[in-house]
């Protein structure tokens, strides 16, 4: 068809409207060269006829060799496609055999030019953007530089596995909200129902990354372009999480890396993902070793060198050491001890004697305990599972927790043995187990806690024993005195209102660095000044807890700390003043210990010998003082991670004068 047959062809087909969709200015007829269109200015009205008469043609010159180009390519590729298929199989193997080899995996020739653009790669995200006078970012590096995933886009993970999302939870709750991993963790893998296998990755990964913060904050430093406490909460939980699987896990590098990313894209966003990626790389370039003996280099003294290896800070280090010579133990113990911190403590259970039984725990992999009577040691997973545990009868309870209650129920006493009293009793786990010692031999037990929160798991604790044979009351232990006025007609009926009592245990607050195996967290949260704080608050306790004990009865001063201001100096002040004796604290553990046949048929106590926790301190009594008798062989006894397997609990057994 002509030009002339098809009047509107100029624009849009429609008269006065020129090519480019806008009114134009001239009307439709025949050009010079009789050809139809828009005779206007500029052209305007030919544009659109122009442009659609060259998509059609191919070409400028109104020709219709485009066409026909088109056309005949068209014919080519219909008859090319069948000889395509059928040779397919040989085009390839002739392009495998034309293809230099170089012996890598795809994966491991990407991770090979992502580093080989690795050095001068902008490192961004979890901190705030720095930027010069002309609002550039400093040290931003052109598109090609940047490092990104060894993994195709289509093949990254946007989403993290649910065993890390895990951890992540729980750690930004240590982190954010000063939560306990130990209470965190169990509820989270309940929430996520993590089977047996997640469940111990997230376990491992969660404490790990904990214990080891401050080796891998050492490490971190040499990898990142700005000071740590710049870098966002968050996206440092992940940088510590992925160091850890590269660096004490047997996870694939491509798989911490890659996971680690889709974490961070998920929970934190895209910018974060992109640094935390060049980070980890950066760290996956060197072996532990190699990384443990740089950091090492830099050390000041062997404390700090001993702080950077077994990631404790060096006050700590140094209190530890100094503990252990305040407690009659090497200095040169101290590696140990740390090291001894940093292994994954295994649960251990106790069985409420005359209520609760091990059976259950048996059959479901738990094996007797080493070192205390109705104890057993259970690495099977969660405890909920079992019903023992929820019924209360069996609870979980450090093996040193259950041998200073034991010692302080076998505790020489003359008199009367009805009444007794847990001044500062939350969470309730000596509670309990004094409490059913206590039904055993005909007395109560009076359990005080000062947070009502605290007081209410006491409560829980207690609820399996015998109705009646004990109380749970909610006061400041320093005013046990009125608060045991006010609840008078609470008290079990073997307690007397105004009636002192014949055993008192006191656990007081402490620092809880006796405890940093199970609570790897308190590490980074304590300070020097928290123990100096603490402190005042030990003394007042112990001098409530002797006000309320009657003349001969036992008071067992405990702390899960050795630090020896909050356990040697506290028994050594109060010892000054007279008011009580220190008695045979390590023998009254050796005795609830279980014990083993000697070379002489006798039996021996498994707390005997190396590991006899007893020291006997230097006492000194004021000027003034009344004389006391002192006990045959007055000691103090300290348990250790190192060398019992236990928490570090310490232990004075005092008598009231």
């Amino acid at each position: 068809m002509s030009n002339e047959k098809r009047p509107h062809k100029g624009g849009h087909g429609k008269p006065g409207h020129a090519g480019n969709g806008k009114p134009g200015n001239g009307k439709f007829g025949p050009d010079k060269f009789g050809r139809g269109g828009f005779n206007q200015a500029g052209d305007q009205g030919q544009g659109g006829a122009k442009r659609k008469r060259r998509r059609r043609s191919g070409s400028g010159n109104g020709s219709g060799a485009g066409e026909q180009n088109r056309q005949q390519k068209w014919d080519n590729n219909s008859r090319g496609d069948k000889k395509r298929f059928e040779n397919r199989g040989e085009n390839r193997a002739e392009s495998r055999a034309n293809r230099r080899f170089d012996g890598l995996t795809s994966v491991e020739r990407a991770e090979r030019r992502a580093k080989a653009a690795h050095e001068d790669t902008k490192r961004g995200g979890g901190g705030a953007s720095r930027r010069n006078k002309s609002g550039h970012e400093r040290n931003r590096r052109s598109m090609s530089a940047r490092e990104f995933s060894a993994a195709a886009p289509s093949a990254r993970s946007r989403t993290a596995d649910t065993a890390r999302a895990t951890v992540f939870e729980v750690l930004r709750s240590v982190a954010e909200s000063d939560a306990y991993a130990n209470l965190v963790l169990p509820k989270a893998i309940r929430s996520h129902r993590l089977d047996h296998r997640d469940a111990g990755f997230a376990t491992e990964l969660t404490y790990g990354t904990l214990r080891h913060q401050g080796t891998y904050d050492a490490i971190l430093r040499h990898c990142v372009d700005r000071p740590l406490e710049k870098v966002g909460t968050t996206t440092l939980i992940v940088l510590r999480m992925g160091v850890h699987q590269l660096l004490n896990m047997r996870v694939p590098a491509h798989a911490a890396l890659n996971q680690s990313v889709s974490l961070a894209r998920e929970k934190i966003g895209a910018g974060p993902a992109s640094f935390i990626n060049a980070v980890l790389r950066r760290v996956s370039e060197r072996t532990p070793e190699e990384w443990y003996e740089l950091i090492i280099e830099e050390a000041k003294d062997d404390t700090e060198r001993m702080a950077l290896l077994a990631s404790h800070p060096a006050w700590i280090v140094r209190s530890m050491r100094q503990a252990l010579v305040a407690h009659g133990r090497p200095a040169t113990e101290i590696e140990q001890l740390l090291e001894a911190d940093n292994l994954a403590p295994v649960v251990n259970l106790v069985a409420l004697p005359g209520l609760g039984s091990l059976d259950e725990a048996r059959e479901q992999g738990a094996v007797d305990g080493e070192l205390v009577e109705g104890s057993a040691l259970y690495a099977s997973g969660d405890l909920a599972r079992l019903e023992s545990v929820r019924e209360g009868t069996v609870r979980a309870q450090d093996a040193g927790s259950q041998l200073v209650a034991r010692a302080l129920a076998v505790a020489p006493l003359d008199g009367p043995d009805t009444a007794w009293l847990d001044l500062c009793a939350g969470p309730g786990g000596k509670a309990a187990l004094l409490a059913a010692l206590g039904v055993q031999r005909g007395a109560s037990l009076v359990a005080n806690e000062a947070a009502a929160h605290r007081a209410q798991l006491v409560e829980g604790s207690l609820r399996p024993l015998p109705e009646g044979s004990y109380a749970v009351l909610t006061g400041d232990g320093r005013e046990i005195t009125s608060t045991l006025r006010a609840h008078a007609s609470e008290l079990p009926g073997s307690v007397e209102p105004g009636q002192l009592f014949d055993r008192v245990m006191v656990d007081v607050p402490c620092s809880g660095l006796g405890a940093l195996r199970r609570r790897p967290e308190a590490r980074w949260r304590k300070s020097p000044r928290d123990i100096a704080e603490l402190l005042p608050l030990q003394r007042q306790l112990l001098d409530a807890a002797i006000s309320v004990t009657r003349p001969g009865g036992v008071i067992a001063y405990v702390t899960c700390s050795p630090h020896a201001a909050e356990t040697q100096n506290i028994v050594a002040e109060v010892l000054e003043s007279g008011a009580v004796s220190l008695l045979d604290s390590a023998a009254a553990l050796r005795e609830v210990a279980l014990h083993t046949e000697g070379a002489d048929g006798e039996p021996v106590s498994v707390l005997a010998g190396e590991k006899d926790p007893g020291h006997t301190p230097e006492i000194k009594v004021k000027k003034g003082a009344p004389v006391v008798e002192a006990s045959e062989n007055p000691t103090t006894a300290q348990l250790w991670p190192h060398v019992h397997g236990t928490d570090a609990m310490f232990l004075a057994l005092l008598r009231k004068n």
